[in-house]
């Protein structure tokens, strides 16, 4: 059967480019202390990683998820977030979900009564940002490419650019504005997170150009974390990104007076930031 939830249009699910079923696969469902301030708060955000992934990124630090596809089915999400909720997380991070749309957007009624992000890699259908209007209350996407070509080599996804561009222009249409708490947490939003590649420093400067012309008061996260793994030894992309390349990016953020959002230090690169895929969690929604 023709899948087409996400923009792929894959002709048959189960040979797929996420290289899973329709049933949700969770590898991780526990409090996240590692995104944005602003997500993870002082209680941390109940981080729901679900496995597999349309784009396989060749850089990929999640490989677990997005390769090797770690997790275990589950049926009852919404057991999952209620036990998150119960250990006073500030709200529940749906993480690379949107190949498990169907699934996802049933557990989310009724609406929670903590927010909830969805945490993504940019490369969604209007169609799919439409479905999850009225349940989510913060999109936090990639931008990752804004060139056919590097989109191409290093995920497979020549037109990851046009997607990604009309994607991002409806989560910012559905949100508005980004909305605060009390303690300084997101509850309404638009975050856009990216992530600075090595050789490629002058595309991140477009990228965020693009993203302050375009998308007026969003939040916007630069980061510099990146870390070669094996899949691209050998290769240009088999180190880390330089402090000129990194500096680069940094004048032009300067130069446009950025306030809101975040930049990462390039002591950012490590692998410890990658969390353990263990199955924590996932036993509750069984």
């Amino acid at each position: 059967m023709k899948c087409g939830i996400c923009p792929r249009g894959c002709a048959q699910r189960e040979t797929g480019l996420c290289g899973v079923g329709m049933v949700p696969v969770v590898a991780r469902a526990a409090p996240h202390f590692d995104e944005e301030p602003v997500i993870s708060g002082t209680r941390g955000s109940g981080a729901v990683f679900f496995s597999g992934c349309p784009l396989g990124c060749v850089y990929c630090q999640n490989e677990a998820l997005s390769f090797e596809h770690v997790g275990r089915p589950v049926r009852n999400l919404r057991a999952i977030y209620e036990r998150l909720i119960a250990q006073g997380v500030h709200n529940i991070n749906l993480v690379t979900a949107g190949h498990f749309l169907p699934a996802v957007v049933e557990s989310l009624r009724p609406r929670l009564p903590v927010p909830v992000v969805w945490n993504s890699s940019g490369y969604e259908s209007e169609a799919q940002i439409a479905a999850l209007n009225g349940l989510v209350d913060v999109y936090l996407p990639d931008f990752k490419y804004l060139r056919s070509e590097t989109a191409a080599a290093l995920s497979h996804c020549p037109d990851y650019p046009q997607v990604a561009r009309r994607a991002l222009l409806a989560m910012h249409a559905q949100v508005g504005e980004a909305v605060f708490d009390e303690e300084g947490l997101m509850r309404r939003g638009l975050l856009v997170r990216h992530l600075i590649l090595p050789g490629h420093a002058q595309e991140s400067v477009e990228i965020l150009g693009w993203i302050f012309e375009n998308l007026p008061n969003a939040y916007v996260s630069v980061m510099a974390q990146y870390t070669p793994n094996a899949r691209v030894a050998g290769t240009d992309m088999d180190r880390r990104i330089s402090r000129a390349e990194y500096e680069r990016v940094w004048r032009f953020i300067q130069a446009q007076g950025f306030e809101n959002g975040f930049v990462q230090s390039r002591s950012s690169a490590r692998r410890e930031y990658t969390p353990a895929f263990d199955l924590t969690g996932v036993d509750g929604g069984l």
